[in-house]
């Protein structure tokens, strides 16, 4: 079974559609054309001894050189590791090491970040996307240019052969790799398609980055399996979004609450008229609902998604009526995908009452990529996926999230682990101790809070600056807060929510 090349199957089937616009430029290319590109980047892969299983690594911006990258996975059996462009060479390090890469295709923005990974890091190939080579690095495309694209044979891959590995933070302090299979990616195209609807004449925007699912797997993926057209942004810029969903057409958008409510203060969102766009799909955090009237004024109909990177990440659906009538929820799950809610003895709880969501279906990742522990706590013997969600479902099988169980927040639509940085917080001298909660923002939905136990005088713009080079800087916390001590548990755990009550009290009082 070729498993995973979506894009190889549609360039048979419609070679001549356009399947992707560069948001900057506006160069179009057919399927036919990038599926050619996709064929050199596996020629240039396999020609340096890089063979299915191997892992290779990709540190970009949104460009079409990931999207050949993405796509040559699916050809090859190589395993993709997209990496994330905000992170620091010493986050970098661990996921270089802990996936084994053999090879590391990189932007030339990011030369800085690699000349300091390199000497930390054992990668046999180092392969540059822009005039910023090394003399001993590769260069994609240049290297590629007397290849025979019809010469490439295409790995026959079985549906449980790793993909991608997609790393997240994780509550530990240390990142996991999610292993997502072909038979995910697939499924999730397939059912992404027939569950939202999906048409081969729908358009769609992806601002959000390509190293994170929700770029790869909520419209690249279905839109290339049904035939549709991707317009790529290099990164978020609400002007240029507002421009092309307006010149393209486009008829679906995905995005996070904190971009809607950048594309909403955008000067361009008062005059906007987009008769062509079916809906907006909203995920990653519960959406503001002062943001949904300010676009259904707008004549724009908004839907909740819910996903997570261990399950698709689209698991449920529902159509844009019912997005009105049933407001807050993220529809009923997608075809074939069970969904239960458990309560704290391991029993499905009525209907109206909070649970631990579950998950089960095609679309469910592997586990943790050399963490069997940790796959074993998150997928159990029956293969259900428990996510840490709270949730619950009404009489007419809708559901509607009501919190998290994990010690997780959500700043700007990514998830962040206090864990994390309260693990390099622990590491600097003058801290003894440390906790770091999740508070509400208006723009960022929520930004972190550290209190910090410290020996002797410390100031915020210290740990700010010691933070800046060990982690990315959306997860740096907005504000220190100094105590004497942390409360904690006789066992030892810090009790978060009275230090959440003591920020909201102060900062109450502190209000005029």
């Amino acid at each position: 079974m070729i498993a995973g090349d979506i894009l190889g199957e549609r360039a048979r089937l419609t070679p001549n559609k356009v399947a992707l616009i560069l948001a900057d430029s506006r160069k179009r290319f057919t399927y036919a054309e990038l599926n050619e590109r996709a064929l050199r980047c596996a020629l240039l892969l396999q020609t340096l001894g890089i063979n299915k299983g191997d892992r290779v690594g990709i540190l970009a911006h949104n460009r079409v050189e990931f999207v050949d990258a993405f796509f040559a996975a699916g050809k090859t059996g190589i395993i993709l590791v997209p990496l994330n462009t905000r992170l620091t060479a010493h986050e970098l390090e661990f996921i270089v090491r802990d996936s084994g890469m053999r090879a590391l295709i990189y932007d030339g923005d990011f030369a800085g970040t690699i000349n300091k990974l390199r000497p930390q890091v054992s990668v046999e190939y180092w392969i540059a996307l822009d005039d910023v080579l090394a003399p001993s690095d590769k260069n994609y495309p240049s290297d590629t240019a007397k290849f025979d694209p019809d010469s490439f044979t295409t790995s026959r891959c079985d549906p449980e052969d790793i993909y991608c590995l997609l790393y997240t933070s994780g509550t530990t302090g240390k990142p996991k790799g999610v292993m997502l299979p072909h038979r995910m990616i697939i499924w999730n195209a397939y059912n992404t398609v027939m569950s939202w609807q999906l048409r081969d004449t729908d358009i769609s925007p992806i601002f959000t980055p390509m190293y994170h699912a929700g770029g790869l797997n909520v419209f690249l993926t279905p839109l290339f399996a049904i035939g549709g057209t991707v317009v790529l942004h290099r990164s978020f810029d609400a002007s240029e979004v507002w421009r092309v969903l307006a010149d393209e057409k486009c008829t679906v958008v995905m995005g996070v609450p904190t971009i809607y409510k950048l594309l909403m203060e955008a000067p361009e969102f008062q005059s906007a008229h987009l008769p062509h766009l079916r809906w907006l799909i909203s995920g990653g955090a519960p959406m503001p609902q002062y943001i949904l009237k300010a676009f259904a004024q707008r004549g724009m109909t908004f839907k909740q998604g819910y996903g997570l990177t261990e399950a698709g990440v689209n698991c449920f659906a529902m159509t844009p009526d019912e997005s009105v009538r049933k407001l807050g929820s993220i529809g009923k799950p997608m075809l074939f995908c069970e969904a239960r809610l458990v309560g704290s003895h391991g029993d499905e709880v009525p209907t109206n009452e909070v649970g631990e969501l579950w998950l089960r279906g095609p679309h469910v990742s592997q586990g943790y990529w050399n963490q069997p522990e940790a796959t074993a706590a998150s997928i159990d013997n029956n293969g259900w996926l428990h996510t840490g969600d709270l949730a619950r479902r009404d009489a007419d099988g809708f559901f509607y999230i009501a919190g998290r169980s994990k010690d997780m927040f959500i700043s700007g639509g990514v998830n962040v682990y206090p864990a994390e940085i309260e693990s390099e917080l622990l590491l600097h001298p003058d801290v003894r101790d440390a906790a770091v909660i999740g508070i509400p923002h208006e723009t960022w939905g929520e930004v972190g809070v550290a209190f910090i136990v410290a020996h002797g005088n410390l100031a915020p713009q210290n740990l700010t600056s010691y933070l800046a080079d060990r982690l990315s800087k959306y997860k740096i916390p907005k504000h220190f807060e100094f105590v004497d001590s942390l409360p904690r548990t006789a066992y030892g755990k810090v009790v978060k929510p009275e230090l959440r009550e003591r920020w909201l009290a102060k900062t109450a009082s502190a209000r005029p």
